[in-house]
C-alpha cells in the first residue's frame, strides 16, 4: 500500500464521499474507488458498509483511519524536514477567525521579519476544522481559541484573551457597567457559527445558568458581527481583541455580568492555545514561530475591559497603562 491509498482513504471516511477525495486530489472517482478496494483486498476487510448509495465506515475503517491519519502526518513531516534541509523551509500556520483576524496578521509580519528564508503560510477558520486539519498533517502548528478534542493533539496556553458582552452606544446597557444574566433572556444576540470556540464556550454558560439564548444572526465573519453590534441590532459575545479599536473610540461598550463577582472581568478570562500533533517533528524554523507567538503572551489588553461597580469607567482614549 502506498501513502496515495492512505490518503485517498482518510479524505474518504472523512467526508463520506468519493467524489470529493477525487476532486480534492486531481483524480477520476473510479481511481478512489479502486484505492479503497485495494486497501480492503490488502488487508482482508470491508472498511465501508453501502447502503442506499452512501458510505458508512466499520469498525475496521475506524482503526484504519486513526492509524494512517498518524502514517500520514509522519510521512509529511519527513517531507518538510527535508525539504528544510534541500532549499526554503515552508511552515504551514493554522488559526482560529478570532486569533486569524487579531493577531495572525501581527505575528506573521514579526516573523516574516526575523527569519525571511522561511515561508509562512496561514490557514484561517474555526477551531474544529483547524483540529482536524493538525490530525490530518496539513498543518504544522496552530494558535486557537476553543477546546481541542483529541488526544493526539498537545495544547499550551500561550496569549490572554477576553470574552466580553458588547453592546452599541446606543443600547442601554451602553449606559452600565454590569448586568444580570436574567435580563439576557429578552435580548437578540449575533454570534459566530457552529464549531466556533466562542460560540460554544458562550452558550454552554447560558445553560448552565438555566437563560434561554435568542440568536438572531449568525457569522463567521468577525467584521459583520462587529457592524451589526454597532448598527444596535443585538448583542454578541466577542473577543475583546477584535473590538480593540472600536471600544477605544467608544463605537462599542463591554458589560460586565453581575456573577462575574469582583473578578474584573466582563465575561471569561481565556487564552488562544498552540496546538501541535504529539508526534511532530519541532524543526528550527518551527522553534523559531513558537519562539515569536510566545513574545505576544505579555501583550496585555485586560485595561479595555469594563471597571467594577462604582469605579469609573475608563475614557475611550485613555492612555494604555505601561
Amino acid at each position: 500500500m502506498t501513502i496515495r491509498h492512505l490518503k485517498l482513504f482518510i479524505e474518504v471516511a472523512q467526508t463520506g464521499k468519493m467524489s470529493k477525495a477525487a476532486a480534492k486530489f486531481y483524480v477520476s472517482q473510479p481511481t478512489v474507488s479502486q484505492a479503497i478496494a485495494d486497501l480492503e483486498s490488502h488487508y482482508g476487510v470491508r472498511l465501508f458498509e453501502r447502503l442506499n448509495q452512501r458510505l458508512y465506515i466499520t469498525e475496521a475503517g475506524r482503526q484504519l483511519l486513526e492509524m494512517a491519519q498518524q502514517v500520514v502526518a509522519a510521512f509529511d513531516q519527513l517531507e518538510s524536514a527535508m525539504q528544510a534541509t534541500a532549499g526554503k523551509p515552508v511552515i504551514w500556520f493554522g488559526a482560529t477567525v478570532t486569533v486569524g483576524t487579531s493577531l495572525a496578521g501581527r505575528i506573521a509580519a514579526r516573523f516574516q521579519e526575523q527569519c525571511p528564508d522561511v515561508q509562512l503560510k496561514v490557514f484561517v477558520d474555526n477551531t474544529a476544522t483547524i483540529e482536524q486539519k493538525l490530525l490530518a498533517g496539513e498543518l504544522d502548528l496552530a494558535l486557537v481559541e476553543g477546546e481541542v478534542k483529541s488526544r493526539d493533539l498537545t495544547v499550551t496556553p500561550a496569549v490572554d484573551d477576553y470574552l466580553c458582552l458588547a453592546c452599541s452606544s446606543a443600547h442601554p446597557f451602553a449606559q452600565r457597567t454590569e448586568v444580570r444574566v436574567e435580563e439576557l433572556a429578552n435580548e437578540r444576540f449575533i454570534l459566530r457559527e457552529e464549531g466556533s470556540g466562542t460560540r460554544e464556550r458562550f452558550v454552554q454558560f447560558m445553560r448552565q445558568e438555566g437563560v434561554p439564548l435568542n440568536i438572531g444572526w449568525v457569522s463567521s465573519n468577525s467584521e459583520a458581527i462587529k457592524n451589526a453590534v454597532m448598527q444596535n441590532l443585538g448583542l454578541s459575545v466577542i473577543s475583546l481583541r477584535l473590538i480593540e479599536r472600536e471600544v477605544k473610540e467608544g463605537k462599542i461598550r463591554t458589560v460586565r455580568f453581575q456573577s462575574c463577582g469582583s473578578c474584573g472581568e466582563c465575561l471569561f478570562h481565556r487564552q488562544f492555545s498552540l496546538v501541535l500533533h504529539k508526534n511532530k517533528f519541532i524543526t528550527p524554523a518551527l522553534t523559531a514561530l513558537l519562539q515569536t507567538i510566545s513574545a505576544f503572551r505579555s501583550d496585555d489588553i485586560s485595561y479595555l475591559l469594563p471597571r467594577q461597580a462604582g469605579q469609573a469607567q475608563p475614557a475611550p482614549d485613555s492612555p494604555r497603562p505601561q
